[in-house]
This record gives structure tokens, sequence and C-alpha cells, in this order.
């Protein structure tokens, strides 16, 4: 038994799955799934002069969370955690979080693993759920791309198999990718990525600077649904952001398969037509009509069945 968590910016989702794998049951299986309160986004935007009590108060949360799992599920023999920011893949230091600023150089594994006695693995958010979507479908696709569309925007890559970290742990952070010269402000500290349009906290941006109105992207698509224009063209650029992104992405890294999730994704036929658009417009020629891009049916399991099997291969 094993716990997989999935850290977002506002969400803390946590399951017990079982990696045992046979012919009558190939895939691992998802147990039980929790939710708890956990507002991390905020926490650390109200605590930027004092990261070291955000963080404690981070720690505390997710311990808290697993003892209380553990009581029911005893036989848990290791933790894996997506988290939202770049990890080193040789040391498991977080060294940054753009949607939770102040945290630098920080250590979730030892420091998480020291409360709670268990062997912890950390991996980046949208990795876990790029390898969530590999160990659960049916015909395991060896190459595919996720991107994770949610508080920011997110993506992970699978080659043969295996989740591609790069040398520094950076790899696949599409959300930074730069459409916009001179854009908006992100909180990696560069202008105009493309998660600053395409993500729920981007929508909401930019329904604002057309409607002077604070709204979800949750409401946000209720409205464009209704015909509110604002709303329509908020979600419209978002789709046009993601495809100039990926359009580039896949010069770099030509694979077939592409996976959208995130709790954006809902929100898809919204983005679509421009998305599809503009996709074809970026695409290189070779590239057209020649891929497989799904929105994903796993919602919230897949980087929580994802970060569950990297903690079990990483005590093979």
């Amino acid at each position: 038994m094993l716990i997989g968590i999935d850290i977002g910016g506002t969400n803390l989702r946590l399951g017990v799955v079982d990696d045992v794998v046979s012919i009558e049951s190939p895939k691992p299986r998802l147990i039980e799934e929790m939710r708890f309160q956990a507002d991390f986004s905020s926490l650390c935007k109200q605590h930027q002069c004092e990261p070291t009590f955000a963080w404690q108060k981070i720690l505390s949360t997710i311990a808290n969370a697993i003892n209380e799992v553990r009581k029911q599920y005893p036989e848990i023999s290791a933790i894996g955690i997506g988290f939202p920011g770049f990890i080193d893949p040789h040391t498991q230091v977080i060294s940054q979080s753009p949607n939770l600023p102040g945290l630098q150089d920080v250590d979730l594994s030892k420091d998480l693993s020291a409360l709670i006695g268990l062997p912890v693995i950390t991996e980046n958010d949208a990795l876990a759920a790029a390898y969530g979507e590999y160990v659960m479908h049916p015909s395991r696709l060896n190459n595919l791309i996720y991107i994770g569309l949610g508080t920011g925007v997110g993506g992970g890559l699978i080659l043969n198999g295996l989740p591609f970290q790069g040398a520094h742990g950076v790899a696949m952070e599409v959300g930074h990718i730069v459409v916009k010269d001179g854009g908006r402000l992100c909180g990696c500290g560069n202008f105009g990525c493309m998660e600053q349009y395409a993500s729920a906290s981007g929508v909401a941006i930019s329904y604002f600077e057309s409607a002077q109105q604070h709204c979800t992207a949750a409401e946000i698509a209720r409205r464009a649904e209704q015909g509110d224009t604002a709303a329509t063209s908020a979600y419209a650029l978002a789709g046009k952001s993601l495809a100039q992104a990926l359009a580039h992405i896949l010069k770099v890294i030509d694979v077939t398969d592409i996976v959208l999730g995130g709790g954006m994704s809902a929100a898809w036929p919204l983005i679509a037509p421009s998305f599809q658009q503009q996709l074809v417009q970026d695409l290189i020629p070779a590239l057209r009509g020649k891929l497989n891009l799904r929105i994903s049916n796993m919602g919230d399991q897949a980087g929580i069945v994802g970060a569950a099997m990297l903690a079990s291969h990483s005590n093979d």
C-alpha cells in the first residue's frame, strides 16, 4: 500500500494506492481518495517575509493528513508527492515554486519523512500526473506529453516509458514558455508566460481586464456559456496561448500523444475553437493531422496514482 498526494496551489488530494499488479489486474488500484483543505498559495503569499512559518504549516498539514489515513491503512509503506515546483532530480530539493512564493531550497522529502517515519519521494506535480496517465492507460503509451491546466500550467513528459525530469528538474515547465513579449508578470520572474493566460488564474485576470470583475474561472465559464463576450474572449485567449506553446514544444519533442488534464480542462469546449485554429496555424506542416490529443478522464487521480507509483519504484 502506498499514499499518493497531489499538491496544488489551492488543493491537497490524497489517495491510497495498491501497486500490486497481475494478469487479472494489470494496473495499480486507487482504493480510496480523500481531499483536505489547504490553500497553500494564499498561505505563502501572506507569509512571504517569513517563509519558514509557511513551510512548517505546509509540512504539518500534509503530515496530519497522512497520519489520519494511516490510522485506517497501517500497511502504508511509502509516500509519493506531486508538488508544484522545480525539483532537483538528484537531491529532491525544491528550488522554487512560482505559485507558492517565498519557498526556496526546501526539502519536502527529508522534512516530511522525519515527521512521519516513512520514505517520501517528491516529484513535480505535472510529471507525476503524466506518469499516472502512462501507468493507467490500457496500452501504456511509451511516449506522451501531459499538460495540466490548473491554478498554473504544468507539463510532464514520458519517454520510452520513463518520466523525464531533465538535468536540473525543470524539464517541461511549459507554463513558462513566453507567448507574449512584454506580457503579464509571472511568478517565475519573466513576462508573458503561457500560464498567465491559459491557467485558471490567467483566465480570471483576462476577464478582470475586460469586465472589471473578480470571478473564478468556473464562474467565468458559466458566464461564457450564457453568452458573456468578455468571458468568451478570456477562454479564447487561453486556447490561443496554449496552442502557441504546444506548437513550439512539438517542434522540439516529436511525440504523437498529448493529454490535457487539470481543473481547467473541464472547460475544453470553450478553449477548443481558438486552440485548434492557432495550433493548425503554428504547427510545422510535417506534424499537421498527426497528433492524438485527448482530455484526461482521470481527473485528480492521475497525479495521485503517478506519485504513488513513483514512490513504489524508488523502493525497488
